[in-house]
């Protein structure tokens, strides 16, 4: 997701905090072609401003009236919105589809110290999970341990009692890209439209040159001891594209001990071969060198740089989305 979209418990913190008053909408429940999916959010502040979306129409007016009411009594509200087949591209609310929203205003229905330990879980790449009853008004943060698949497919959401409902906060995408190769450059842009946080890593100044990676984030370090500097855990993604062991192997290595979703190396059937003897006589074992996609990509046939991004890319996704 992007900044605009992902700072919204923040935001509406920051705002109540400044005395200016904030309520917060989730989308806790769709129906047909709802433009916004579970989980989406929207902050709304005692003078009117919002930040962040629950669909892609004249919903968001409703709801900041809606809100405003709340802040004045105080009181959680659910709200639904449908809309008829001749009314939905000017509602955005496509296919006769239908959204619930659920609205709290903070520091009264939400509590200021809940919404706080919320957003710094978040600032600390923690997933935590907004646990609701609807019904009952009661409010908890939960660990992932709590709903392990709920986490991995990043799917917001009610329990099967139909009045639980669970916001995952999933920390924001990453990926770090192993050598500033041709393929890195659309990889780069994909990564980012997708809405990863990406990183170039690539110690040879002349290749991960700001004229040709316009806009990214290079790093210049052995990429060791850049992807510690990065940070890698469950919500990252490493690709290595050098070729050269000197500088895709201790990124490999560096990546097989942490706990990353991802691991992609380029090269061919026989290079990975050589990699993994490699990796073996460096102390690692089968479960840990299955780990690695290579030849990296999902095999779609892709021959330039571009469609190799695209492969990669697809392949992340899927294991992302799938496990």
């Amino acid at each position: 997701m992007t900044a605009e979209f992902d700072a919204i418990p923040e935001t509406a913190l920051g705002w109540h905090r400044e005395g200016r008053r904030a309520a917060l909408a989730t989308v806790v429940e769709t129906w047909g072609s709802a433009p916004r999916p579970v989980g989406s959010q929207l902050a709304v502040s005692g003078e009117g401003e919002i930040a962040g979306s629950v669909s892609g129409g004249c919903v968001e007016g409703a709801v900041v009236v809606e809100a405003l009411e709340a802040l004045e009594d105080g009181r959680a509200r659910m709200l639904e919105f449908g809309v008829s087949d001749d009314e939905a591209f000017a509602v955005g609310l496509a296919c006769g589809g239908r959204i619930r929203v659920f609205l709290e205003p903070v520091g009264q229905a939400l509590p200021e110290a809940l919404l706080s330990d919320l957003s710094a879980a978040r600032a600390a790449r923690r997933p935590v999970a907004y646990v609701v009853d609807v019904e009952t008004g009661e409010r908890c943060l939960a660990g992932a341990e709590n709903y392990p698949d709920r986490f991995r497919m990043d799917r917001s959401g009610f329990e099967a009692n139909g009045q639980t409902f669970v916001a995952i906060h999933n920390p924001p995408l990453r990926m770090a890209v192993v050598g500033a190769v041709h393929i890195a450059q659309p990889l780069m842009q994909m990564a980012r439209l997708i809405g990863y946080d990406a990183v170039l890593i690539d110690p040879r100044e002349a290749f991960g040159a700001a004229a040709r990676f316009p806009g990214e984030r290079i790093v210049h370090d052995w990429p060791d001891e850049a992807l510690a500097e990065f940070g890698l855990d469950q919500r990252t993604a490493v690709v290595t594209l050098t070729h050269d062991p000197k500088l895709d192997d201790p990124a490999i290595e560096t990546a097989l001990r942490s706990d990353i979703f991802y691991l992609g190396c380029l090269g061919s059937t026989r290079t990975h071969a050589k990699r993994v003897a490699r990796l073996e006589e460096a102390g690692f074992g089968a479960d840990d060198i299955n780990r690695i996609h290579a030849p990296v990509g999902l095999d779609i046939g892709a021959r330039s740089p571009a469609e190799i991004a695209v492969a990669i890319m697809a392949e992340v996704t899927q294991r992302l989305r799938r496990g």
